[in-house]
């Protein structure tokens, strides 16, 4: 079923920049890519593909992706000197583009992210009136528009982990709004992305890391992306 959007998705959000979707909708993609990384990145290389790739320039679509991984909001004025901010900070990128990806959503971005040892890529849809989707995550399929709370679980391929999960969150008073799991094989790696309408407690996601089958949490909280 079709996500429904709202008179305040189509109206936009307050931003800096001529489109919603190529900049309100590009900063929040990068945001959630900075999210993922858990920290500052130090090297980025962003791919723009099909109508992105022909008008991210002319549209600052570019400065919006860097704005992003600098954290700066969508109503951020910094956003038109992000390339200097960038500098500044030591943030090494470059920039591709893919003018005819047909399986790919007209409005798409791919960010590979690096810092120290650690490395995340996403890719990411810019649906309009500053709504995403980021469809993919490390590889791994995905569905999340991180406008509600978001738990990024990546485990082993266990048998009775979904029920385990959401009866943890259920435990936290956590409604659980949507949930996606993908992996590369049975009993391999599996990404479990759940979206929840209230937060989640400190204790929770500790307790979640420590157990042995579980590899790595990302937590994204409901904020102003």
């Amino acid at each position: 079923m079709a996500e429904r959007s709202s008179v305040f998705d189509m109206i936009g959000p307050i931003m800096i920049g001529p489109s919603s979707s190529h900049t309100a909708g590009v900063v929040r993609i990068a945001r959630v890519a900075f999210r993922l990384l858990k920290t500052a990145p130090q090297k980025a290389e962003i791919t723009f593909y099909n109508s992105f790739a022909r008008t991210y320039e002319g549209h600052g679509s570019d400065k919006a992706a860097i704005a992003g991984l600098l954290d700066f909001k969508t109503d951020d004025k910094r956003i038109k000197e992000s390339f200097e901010h960038a500098q500044k900070k030591g943030l090494d990128y470059k920039f591709k583009s893919v003018g005819n990806a047909s399986n790919l959503h007209p409005n798409t971005i791919k960010l590979k992210l690096t810092a120290k040892n650690t490395e995340t890529t996403i890719i990411g849809e810019s649906l309009g009136g500053g709504v995403i989707n980021i469809s993919e995550v490390n590889g791994y399929k995905a569905h999340f528009s991180a406008r509600l709370h978001t738990l990024i679980i990546t485990a082993d391929d266990v048998k009775g982990t979904i029920a385990f999960i959401s009866n943890i969150l259920s435990n936290d008073d956590c409604n659980i709004a949507t949930m996606t799991v993908s992996r590369k094989g049975k009993h391999d790696v599996a990404c479990h992305i759940v979206e929840m309408d209230s937060g989640l407690k400190p204790i929770t996601l500790e307790y979640l890391l420590s157990l042995d089958w579980v590899h790595d949490i990302v937590y994204i909280p409901d904020i102003d992306l």
